[in-house]
């Protein structure tokens, strides 16, 4: 399929680079039913779903994997994405190519230099686009403490940040803004976006309404963001990442789905592991382990009735993702309506619920 149907004109003025205030004062597009567009905020969510339905979170949560380092009179800008064991990391990083195998790398921030940083990592290898292998040089046990003090969130490359050295850095709120309500269990090195929206406010009205909520864990990795740089979607390798559904999440969308309630993914992340997870008859199992699967229009949902999600970019796997839910056609003609109406886009833009209408 090639990627150029997926491209779109897009007003960049439209990215958001902070969220709404307060989080379920977002607008929502909503798109629950076929042939209807209707212009909501995020609040009115509850409104749409009825008792019986589940929402299933991605209750990951995000590290401050962004760090800034110095090798020599070089600067690197490292991104963590992906854990090799307690102390190495796979990483992307800005400047590589002044970085050698066996070099080390001072950390630092506003108020720690690189001089006195006792924060450091070693080149260990470089694997061209699958970035550069990083071994930290501390005890396992504090490098989870380091990064808080020395690390900045993930925030992808459209919304732009200071770096350390003039007083200016980490000046947003981004430690809190780019976490769920929810996020229990550290590992992501992006956050799950869908679930920015709810709040306490929402969860008490869903509770009011009867509608169930799941969790399951994906640790979203920076490969999320990784443009598609082939002409056709079967030459793209997509990033591999680890999640976990337990027995217990199984059990509880098993029924609903044979009960004949509806299943709505809160964001791609948890669309993915779903899928991942569910055999040809639409029984989810438990899982365990790493999933790398990518999905384009022509795929046959097997577990999902609906799902709620940000604006995603331009020929990006996400926007290929909805476009498979929902349709292509729906698709961009939602996003033609989202931009003229001023919706805000990406990580922290507004929201929207979509049917699927591709299930087996």
């Amino acid at each position: 399929m090639q990627v150029d149907i997926f491209d779109f004109d897009f007003d960049r003025s439209l990215i958001a680079d902070k969220p709404a205030s307060p989080r379920d004062s977002s607008r929502l597009l909503d798109l629950s039913e076929e042939g209807e567009i209707h212009d909501r905020h995020f609040y009115d969510l509850p409104d749409l779903l009825k008792k019986g339905d589940v929402l299933v979170f991605n209750d990951t949560k995000v590290i401050p994997a962004r760090l800034y380092g110095q090798r020599g009179e070089a600067l690197v800008e490292v991104t963590l994405y992906h854990p090799i064991d307690g102390l190495s990391w796979m990483s992307f990083v800005k400047n590589a190519k002044r970085l050698h195998v066996g070099d080390e790398i001072s950390f630092y921030t506003d108020e720690i230099t690189a001089e006195s940083s006792d924060f450091k990592a070693k080149v260990i290898n470089k694997q061209g686009e699958e970035g550069v292998e990083l071994r930290f040089e501390c005890d396992a046990k504090d490098l989870g403490h380091l990064l808080e003090k020395y690390g900045s969130m993930p925030l992808p490359p459209y919304i732009k940040r200071e770096k350390p050295g003039n007083g200016l850095w980490n000046k947003y709120n981004d430690k809190e803004d780019y976490q769920t309500v929810y996020a229990k269990h550290e590992g992501a090195v992006a956050a799950p976006t869908a679930g920015l929206h709810f709040t306490d406010r929402v969860f008490k009205a869903l509770e009011e309404k009867g509608v169930e909520k799941v969790f399951l864990t994906l640790h979203v990795g920076a490969g999320t963001f990784l443009p598609v740089k082939v002409a056709d979607t079967k030459d793209h390798k997509m990033h591999a990442e680890y999640g976990i559904i337990t027995e217990e999440a199984c059990e509880k969308i098993n029924k609903a789905k044979k009960e004949g309630r509806r299943i709505i993914a809160v964001g791609t992340t948890s669309l993915r592991l779903l899928e991942s997870a569910a055999d040809d008859k639409g029984i989810l199992h438990p899982f365990i382990g790493e999933t790398d699967i990518f999905i384009t229009p022509g795929y046959k949902f097997k577990t999902i009735d609906m799902m709620i999600t940000n604006f995603h970019l331009p020929k990006s796997t996400l926007f290929m993702l909805i476009c498979a839910v929902a349709g292509t056609e729906r698709m961009k003609a939602a996003y033609k309506h989202a931009m003229e109406e001023r919706y805000r886009f990406y990580s922290y833009g507004d929201s929207s619920i979509l049917k699927c209408v591709n299930k087996i």
